[in-house]
């Protein structure tokens, strides 16, 4: 599941079963990702905090399928198929398995978000590829075309998020090996809670 020693939820004790205990899926499964940080449960728990509040906080904007398909094109550029596979089959549990799904995913692994994206919703696919290829390059411009596009400046927040989230997230994968072996895929870690809840104890 990983190149490094994982701590299995039927073994773990203290702070890590608590942990646990708040993202398990049916049947005890943690998710591989998430286990990747058992040998240090309080960065199991700030990945958590990061993953919950950028992608699924109540006070995000921006609808939850579209947050999550810039995290799958992101993945995608990033060669990260784990990722992928998680966000690209949450989003369409989203869309209500929608066949514009099938849509997304065609062209995002085609490199060609204009084939299912347009107006707002395509110009913040530009910035992500940007901001994923060569962050140093981004400028002001990028920006001010998402504000001409429509996008308010929170709303530019919470895509510069994304963005970052999963870059942070892609490579605990593939500097790990994380694989989907026994993962539940598109099951939000802790989905029977909300994020707000989330809280420490």
């Amino acid at each position: 599941m990983t190149w490094i020693a994982t701590v299995a939820y039927a073994d773990a004790k203290g702070r890590l079963k608590t942990l646990y205990d708040r993202i398990k899926a049916p049947g005890g499964i943690i998710d591989n990702i998430m286990m990747a940080h058992s040998l240090r449960p309080h960065s199991l728990e700030g990945h958590m905090y990061l993953y919950k509040y950028v992608l699924h906080h109540s006070g995000n904007h921006l609808p939850k399928w579209f947050l999550e398909a810039l995290g799958v094109y992101v993945s995608h550029l990033n060669g990260c198929e784990y990722c992928f596979e998680h966000h690209f089959a949450g989003m369409a549990r989203l869309m209500d398995h929608d066949p514009r799904s099938d849509e997304i995913r065609t062209a995002l692994t085609a490199d060609r978000p204009e084939d299912a994206f347009e107006g707002e919703e395509l110009v913040a696919m530009h910035y992500a590829k940007a901001l994923t290829r060569d962050p140093a390059a981004v400028q002001e411009d990028h920006l001010v075309a998402m504000r001409s596009a429509g996008f308010d400046d929170g709303q530019i927040l919470e895509i510069n998020q994304v963005v970052s989230y999963f870059a942070y997230a892609n490579r605990t994968v593939l500097g790990l090996g994380v694989s989907t072996d026994g993962d539940i895929l598109g099951l939000s870690p802790g989905d029977s809670s909300d994020s707000e809840n989330w809280n420490h104890g």
